[in-house]
């Protein structure tokens, strides 16, 4: 893995496997409480002519000097912004849940500026009219739900060090992420891939179908064995998937 340092120091976008003349660039959104290393493996595992852009979001670990922010619409805005120059090669998107309505809002935002996008991927939550039935309110219920969603090492959750370190983010990234709601109205005119785990908690096949309300272009459901997380111990089967809707638009 060759890391591409940051032209500025506070930029929100990782390069980890650097790509000289990319043919599409991959903005890849974290989920709640994590930062721009979780899509190191699926950086690896994409070819060279792809590039992906992991983004760090503020107040945690990778970008700690700016607080953190609990609306994703002003988080996506922000996304945007420093995409930047980047915005040279055509751009797809991809989101894991939290990140799925922060792709979902960058996707709207880019083509509301008439910057393009090829593609949207989206994983691990209901669609952006549907919102999110979860009441988090203390330390012990945002514990018990990354427990129960398993991202998260049962052994680093029992550290309090470490406890302290994550519960900030988390408990401010399950605001953002119940907060946000989209009218059953506001579509994008890209296409849009649902990557759906058979045991996610969050989403069945019903919850991913009504993603197809939100595009006026082509729609499908990619389907995996696993949990909500299912992606990051097969990021070669994820990026196949990916690759295969990318052909269609840069063959």
């Amino acid at each position: 893995m060759s890391i591409e340092p940051p032209a500025n120091p506070n930029s929100w976008i990782r390069v980890f496997n650097p790509a000289p003349q990319p043919r599409v660039r991959l903005v890849c959104c974290p989920h709640v409480g994590a930062s721009a290393a979780a899509f190191a493996g699926v950086s690896a595992a994409l070819p060279p002519t792809v590039e992906a852009l992991a983004v760090q979001y503020p107040g945690r670990q990778g970008n700690r000097t700016e607080a953190a922010i609990d609306d994703i619409t002003v988080l996506a805005g922000r996304i945007c912004d420093e995409l930047g120059e980047r915005a040279d090669a055509p751009l797809a998107v991809f989101g894991h849940s939290m990140g799925a309505a922060v792709a979902f809002e960058v996707a709207r935002l880019l083509e509301r500026r008439g910057t393009g996008v090829t593609r949207l991927f989206v994983s691990g939550r209901p669609s952006p009219s549907a919102g999110l039935d979860l009441t988090l309110d203390s330390d012990d219920d945002l514990l018990a739900e990354l427990h129960r969603l398993g991202g998260t090492s049962p052994k680093l959750l029992e550290k309090p060090a470490y406890r302290r370190m994550i519960l900030a983010p988390v408990r401010n990234d399950y605001r953002a992420n119940v907060a946000y709601r989209r009218p059953a109205h506001e579509t994008l005119t890209c296409p849009v891939t649902f990557l759906l785990s058979d045991a996610d908690p969050y989403v069945g096949m019903e919850q991913a179908l009504a993603w197809k309300s939100h595009t006026t272009g082509d729609f499908r459901v990619a389907e995996f064995a696993g949990d909500h997380f299912f992606w990051t111990g097969q990021p070669a089967a994820l990026v196949r998937e990916i690759m295969a809707d990318l052909a269609r638009h840069h063959a």
